[in-house]
């Protein structure tokens, strides 16, 4: 074989390494039979080709290429190739997704209720999804309208932490929560100690009351009752009596001759017992011998 052939054939085989090698790489394989559709979107965020396509979260295919559609201003073109395998329900819609790091993956989001399937060469709508990055976009700019109020209220916040009023009110405060702690310390030992006494005291007094029930439960109050008016009648006919003069006990409390009786009758013994004082000899008579002498007067 000539040299030249052989040259020949060596940079065919390079080639084709080659090739293989760059599909490969951009994640196309060369023995995997796939089919092509297509994905319209407005803006691609930066999507770059050979990204891999998914389907719940499953690689089904990649971008294999992307065009800008000059016949309609605004669009972009994007190409991916799928399984075999897979089929498209009518009426799915391409996803574009935003990831936190900035990268870009398409996401084929299925209408799962559909019977009827896309061919291949057809095109899907597709919409972006800027998630956590896009969020952040719109939260920038009122962000930054904040900016100044979250500085007048962080210099607020200075003034008043520099306030000396602050400070007394936190030793207010630190002294109230030490009252309050030794208020329940003493309410926990009233729970614990006298507490269980006064309760006790309680049922005992409770139990003498219902005792006290019982007791007054089996009173006669008839009886008792008949007997206090009877008792209450005699009083009243004593007093009648005592008040009466047609009685002993009448007259000797409502006569008044009878006190003043009484009245000389006991200035007559008193005279008597003063003049026996003086007197003596008038009234006792005596002798060492038996005999009797005369009293002089």
């Amino acid at each position: 074989m000539r040299k030249e052939v052989k040259i020949g054939i060596i940079g065919i085989i390079a080639l084709g390494l080659l090739i293989f090698g760059l599909n490969y790489l951009r994640g196309v394989s060369m023995f995997k039979s796939s089919r092509s559709f297509y994905v319209e979107f407005n803006n691609i965020n930066g999507l770059p080709t050979s990204s891999p396509v998914f389907a719940n979260g499953y690689k089904i295919g990649l971008v294999r290429d992307i065009q800008y559609n000059y016949e309609k201003l605004g669009s972009v073109i994007v190409e991916v190739q799928l399984d075999k395998e897979m089929r498209i329900p009518t009426g799915s819609r391409g996803e574009l997704v935003t990831e936190m790091l900035g990268t870009v993956k398409m996401n084929l989001i299925l209408n799962l209720e559909s019977q009827t399937y896309l061919q291949p060469g057809d095109t899907l709508e597709g919409y972006a999804n800027n998630g956590l990055m896009g969020t952040a976009e719109t939260m920038i700019p009122k962000v930054e309208q904040l900016l100044p109020k979250m500085d007048s209220i962080l210099h607020s916040l200075n003034t008043l932490l520099a306030d000396p009023a602050l400070t007394a009110t936190l030793h207010n405060a630190e002294a109230v929560t030490s009252n309050l702690k030794t208020t329940t310390n003493e309410l926990n030992k009233l729970m614990n100690g006298d507490l269980p006494q006064i309760t006790h005291n309680l049922v005992t007094i409770s139990d003498n009351v219902a005792s006290i029930s019982n007791n007054l439960k089996d009173i006669d109050y008839a009886t008792t009752i008949s007997r206090i008016d009877s008792t209450l009648y005699n009083i009243r006919l004593l007093t009648d009596k005592l008040n009466s003069r047609d009685n002993t006990i009448g007259l000797l409390f409502n006569d008044p001759s009878l006190y003043q009786n009484l009245n000389a009758t006991t200035a007559n013994a008193a005279s008597l017992l003063e003049d026996l004082k003086i007197h003596p000899k008038r009234y006792v008579h005596f002798s060492l011998f038996g005999r009797k002498e005369k009293t002089k007067e």
